[in-house]
């Protein structure tokens, strides 16, 4: 009896074992065909003739295709169908069958940013207006921020630093402290407008970075500067393109 119960346990095991190895490749199989239909059409779109995509190497599926079909296609062909299938999402590699050297996909150069001329214009003749020793801005500067949230809005994803300036009236240590103030009231008020919290910089440095020409003294000196900082590139990711032979 001992014996019976023990083969149904193990003949139990075995079946939810097959069960769930024929679930996976199910599951497995779906995403390895969304890829290959993905495949054909970047293919497709990168011009490449005579090149398939098998998401089924060893008869299981994998992330991680066989480039069939280039024999015959010269090494800037290959390259440009290598780098189209492993640009699809969700690929984790590409291989060809009959050998590679390890390729680089070099990414595309981002497009200038321009919010920082933008934002820079719109502070030309204008300023930021805060009240007295106080780092409460003047409600008639609120339009100006309003202005400048907007010309700020077409580089979200970028880093904004906001820096705060003072003219050298004071002590130094009130002057960095209020113009970090300052700086953080003009974060608060675009997070309000919506520009993202984590893609702004606020500090303060006080007088010690006068405008060019100015003395420290003069209050001109006191105002808000923005940089938009351009995020830095992800590393290129490294897949198996063609190389020589």
């Amino acid at each position: 009896m001992r014996i019976g119960s023990t083969s149904l346990l193990l003949a139990g095991a075995g079946l939810c074992a097959a069960l769930a190895v024929g679930v996976a490749y199910s599951s497995g199989g779906t995403i390895a065909a969304r890829l290959d239909y993905d495949a054909r059409i970047a293919l497709a779109k990168a011009r490449v003739t005579g090149v398939t995509a098998d998401f089924f190497p060893s008869g299981w599926p994998s992330r991680h295709p066989i480039l069939h079909g280039g024999h015959n296609l010269s090494e800037a062909v290959r390259s440009r169908a290598a780098v189209a299938v492993a640009a699809i999402p969700a690929v984790g590699g590409v291989h060809w069958e009959d050998g590679t050297s390890l390729g680089i996909v070099t990414p595309a150069a981002p497009p200038p940013l321009h919010c920082q001329n933008d934002v820079e214009a719109l502070l030309l003749s204008r300023t930021i207006r805060f009240e007295e020793a106080s780092a409460a801005i003047d409600p008639a500067s609120q339009g100006l921020i309003d202005e400048v949230a907007t010309a700020l809005r077409p580089c979200l994803g970028s880093v904004i630093a906001i820096t705060g300036h003072t003219d050298s009236s004071g002590s130094e240590p009130g002057n960095i402290a209020l113009s970090r103030e300052r700086a953080e009231a003009v974060q608060r008020a675009l997070i309000q407008r919506g520009i993202p919290a984590d893609g702004l910089r606020a500090s303060g440095v006080g007088s010690s970075k006068p405008v060019h020409g100015l003395d420290t003294s003069d209050p001109a000196n006191r105002r808000i500067e923005f940089s938009v900082l351009e995020t830095v590139p992800l590393r290129p990711t490294p897949v198996d393109a063609p190389g020589p032979r």
